[in-house]
């Protein structure tokens, strides 16, 4: 079986081979961050209430029970960017031109440096090993799955917007052609050093990188193609989100092109549709699948799981009960697998799939 649970300091050394598989900065791939980021979810989990938007992240791991291996991990960053670290992006525009004499237009696409200080909710560091790619659990859906239904569980939290910011096509020695024939230009960095520095600081960008649109026909087409596209690796994760509701709305990542998607938390069902149920008696069968969690002094634990659902008593598997620790009367929070016919039952129903 497996469980997602909060990240604990034990488990920097396998978040941090994981981080080497991808490049991102929720997950980074150096062991001082790293670290320092799993203290601060610890923190957040435990003591959320108590703390600013802008002190909130959360690291959650997915763990199989039949090694104890940490083989994935995911992230909430509560309020990214603010007026002291404004959030960067790209605006991409089109722009309509015409000539009389001609008779005849183009258009033309041009990108734009613009910074975000309103503090969204991020969600990233998406990352499940190889070997559990493709498992008929769908593990990778999971890991995605299981943020929302955290916000749902404490939504005042976060912010009313939530992005992701989706990784963009890199070659296969990690370089990034829109950086090397854009961002380069101005910032004498390769891909990599650049990513890597902006995690301690952004102003390098703002300072170097000019504030005017800048028109994207004038770069190679092999670039170009690369303006709010994602790698093969992303797209499942890009698919589901979209799938949720997310939109692409022209923000792209300065350094790779990766799309921005974004949506309000209220209209993400897997959110507005969790609640808090109590564990009923055993039943014999089972026709619905979810996810459920326990959540008591700052330690959290989430499974998904076929059940029955009468009102607000929830019957789940005896091996369910027994990975959650949970007994008869004890409260689970709980998210159905198909949010829109299950909200404001009061009966068992039965839930459709959501593939992904």
């Amino acid at each position: 079986m497996f469980y997602i649970r909060q990240a604990l300091l034990d488990d920097a050394s396998a978040l941090l081979k994981l981080a080497r598989m991808v490049n991102s900065n929720n997950l980074p791939d150096d062991a001082e961050i790293l670290r320092t980021k799993i203290i601060r979810s610890r923190k957040s989990f435990s003591e959320g209430d108590q703390l600013t938007p802008s002190e909130r992240e959360f690291i959650f791991v997915l763990e199989d029970t039949d090694t104890g291996n940490v083989i994935g991990g995911s992230s909430i960053i509560a309020s990214m960017g603010g007026p002291d670290r404004p959030n960067l992006h790209l605006k991409v525009r089109k722009r309509e031109f015409y000539s009389e004499d001609l008779q005849t237009g183009q258009v033309h696409v041009t990108l734009q440096l613009c910074q975000d200080v309103s503090g969204p909710t991020e969600i990233g560091g998406l990352i499940l090993a190889p070997g559990y790619r493709g498992h008929q659990e769908k593990l990778g859906s999971l890991l995605s799955l299981v943020r929302f239904h955290f916000m749902g569980l404490r939504r005042t939290w976060f912010a009313n917007r939530i992005i992701a910011e989706m990784m963009g096509t890199l070659t296969p020695d990690s370089r990034n052609m829109l950086w090397d024939y854009l961002g380069r230009r101005f910032i004498n960095l390769s891909y990599k050093e650049a990513d890597r520095f902006c995690r301690q600081s952004a102003e390098f960008i703002t300072s170097l990188f000019p504030p005017e649109e800048v028109y994207a026909s004038l770069l190679p087409p092999e670039a170009r193609r690369l303006i709010g596209r994602v790698g093969p690796e992303t797209e499942p994760a890009k698919s589901l989100l979209m799938r949720l509701g997310f939109q692409y709305m022209g923000d792209v990542d300065p350094f790779d092109g990766g799309p921005y998607l974004e949506s309000k938390i209220d209209d993400i069902d897997l959110v507005t549709s969790t609640r808090v149920v109590t564990l009923g008696d055993p039943v014999d069968e089972f026709s619905e699948q979810g996810i459920l969690s326990t959540f008591e002094h700052g330690k959290f634990k989430s499974i998904r799981s076929s059940y029955a659902l009468v009102g607000e008593h929830i019957s789940i598997p005896a091996d369910a009960a027994g990975l959650l620790n949970v007994e008869p009367g004890d409260e689970l929070g709980f998210t159905p697998r198909n949010p829109s016919s299950s909200k404001n039952s009061s009966s068992t129903q039965r839930t459709g799939a959501v593939e992904h």
